[in-house]
C-alpha cells in the first residue's frame, strides 16, 4: 500500500485518507515516497501502545548506521533528545524537565499575557487580520526566545531557520537551515558561558544531576530542540484551534460567552486537529505484533497522531468539535516517555491567547472561503500558512 500522506489532497484534509486506511486495518504496511517499506498506525489504541513500547526505538543514528546518504543535516538537529532511547534519553530529559513544570510555567503566564495583548494591539483598524502571522507565529517565538535568552535582534533569523527545517521535499533547504540554527545556538551557548544570565539555557549550562552534566554537543542539541519544538507546534495548534472554532459557530459562541470554559475545552481542540500529524521516527528493534499485524524487526513505524485522535472507536463522531467530550486521552502531545515535555507551556499559551482573542474581538469570523486556505507542506506537523480573519 502507498503511504496515504503522499496524496496531493492530503494536506487540505487528511481525514478521508486516514479513515480509509483505518477501515481496512489500524496498522498497515506502506511504502513511503522513497520506496522504503514501513508500517502506518492510524488506530488510537494501537498508536498509544506503539508510543509506549520500548521495542520501538527512536535511535535514528543506530537505524541509519552504515547507510550512505547525500544529506548533510547538522548532528545537533539529527541527534536530538527525541532521537534517542534510555538511558541517554532519560538522562537528558531529567536535566531539562524541571524548567517546564506547571509551577515554572505559571510564573511565565503574566509575560505570555502581556505579549499576547501587545500583539493584538496591532490589529488593523479595518478588522482584517492574518491570525497566523499576527499572533500564532510571533507569540510562541517570543515566549521561547525569552525562555532561552535569545536576544531580540536575532529572533527573526532564528525563527526563519526553524520554519525551514520543516520544508517538505526540499532537503537542501532543511540541511542548510539545520546548520544555520545549530551554528547560532553554538555561538549563543558560548556567549552565555562568558556572560551568564538566568534563562533556561543558562540553567542548562549550569545543570547537574549528581556528577553528571551536559556536554557542549548536548547543550547545542537541546537548545535547538527546545527552540524548534517550543514554538512550531504551538503555532500550528493555535491556528488549528481558531479555525476549528470558526468552523463550529456554536462552540465559538459558547467560549465567547464563557471564556472560563476555554481551559476545559483545550483537550478537545487539541484532539480535533492535532498540530503534530505524525510522531517522530521510530523503528522496530525486534519482530512484534501491533493491532493484529505482524511487524518484522528493523522496520520504520509511522504513528499518525492526527488519525488516532479521529478514531471513532475511541472518540465517537470524531470529526465533530464537541466541547463536552472527555478528550483527555488525546495523543496530541504524544504518550509515554517521549510525551512532549513542553505540554504545560503550550497549554498556557493556547489558553491565554484564545481568551484574549475572544474577549477583545468577539465578532471574529473567517475572512476567506475554506477552500482558499493553504496548509503547510510538511508531513510531521499540520498547520496553516495563513488564517485571514475579520473582527467586524
Amino acid at each position: 500500500m502507498t503511504d496515504p500522506t503522499q496524496d496531493p489532497r492530503f494536506l487540505q484534509n487528511p481525514c478521508p485518507a486516514y479513515a480509509a486506511t483505518r477501515s481496512i486495518s489500524p496498522v498497515r504496511p506502506v511504502h513511503g515516497s522513497g520506496g522504503r517499506p514501513g508500517h502506518l498506525v492510524t488506530g488510537h489504541a494501537e498508536a498509544r501502545e506503539a508510543l509506549g513500547d520500548a521495542r520501538l526505538s527512536k535511535d535514528t543514528a543506530a537505524f541509519f548506521a552504515g547507510t550512505e546518504s547525500r544529506r548533510r543535516l547538522h548532528p545537533a538537529v539529527a541527534h536530538t533528545m527525541l532521537a534517542s532511547d534510555p538511558p541517554r534519553h532519560t538522562r537528558l530529559r531529567t536535566l531539562v524537565t524541571k524548567s517546564f513544570t506547571t509551577g515554572a510555567v505559571a510564573r511565565l503566564r503574566p509575560f505570555i499575557a502581556r505579549v499576547t495583548d501587545e500583539l493584538l494591539d496591532q490589529w488593523p483598524a479595518d478588522g482584517r487580520f492574518d491570525f497566523v502571522a499576527g499572533l500564532a507565529v510571533p507569540l510562541p517565538v517570543v515566549v521561547i526566545c525569552e525562555l532561552l535568552g535569545v536576544p531580540r535582534a536575532d529572533r527573526r533569523d532564528v525563527q526563519r531557520w526553524s520554519a525551514q527545517l520543516f520544508a517538505a521535499g526540499e532537503p537542501d533547504v532543511v540541511d542548510t537551515a539545520s546548520h544555520a540554527t545549530a551554528d547560532y545556538m553554538t555561538r549563543l551557548v558560548a556567549t552565555k558561558r562568558k556572560d551568564p544570565g538566568n534563562s533556561l539555557l543558562d540553567r542548562l549550562i549550569a545543570a547537574r544531576d549528581g556528577d553528571d552534566r551536559l556536554t557542549e554537543a548536548e547543550l547545542v542539541s537541546l537548545a535547538v530542540l527546545l527552540f524548534v519544538a517550543g514554538h512550531e507546534t504551538t503555532t500550528n495548534a493555535l491556528g488549528n484551534a481558531v479555525l476549528a472554532l470558526l468552523q463550529h459557530p456554536a462552540a465559538l459562541d459558547r467560549l465567547r460567552g464563557k471564556p472560563d470554559d476555554i481551559t476545559a475545552a483545550l483537550d478537545e481542540l487539541l484532539r480535533h486537529d492535532s498540530a503534530v500529524s505524525t510522531a517522530t521516527f521510530r523503528f522496530t528493534t525486534e519482530a512484534l505484533a501491533l493491532g493484529g499485524t505482524e511487524i518484522p524487526a528493523g522496520v520504520p513505524v509511522l504513528v499518525a497522531l492526527g488519525a488516532a485522535n479521529r478514531d471513532p472507536a475511541r472518540f465517537p463522531d470524531p470529526h465533530r468539535l464537541d466541547l463536552d467530550r472527555n478528550a483527555t486521552a488525546h495523543l496530541a502531545f504524544g504518550h509515554g516517555i517521549h510525551r512532549c515535555v513542553g505540554a504545560p507551556l503550550a497549554r498556557a499559551e493556547l489558553e491565554i491567547a484564545l481568551r484574549a482573542l475572544l474577549t477583545r474581538f468577539p465578532g471574529i469570523r473567517l475572512g476567506v472561503p475554506m477552500d482558499r486556505l493553504e496548509w503547510r507542506n510538511t508531513r510531521l506537523v499540520r498547520g496553516l500558512v495563513s488564517l485571514p480573519v475579520l473582527a467586524r
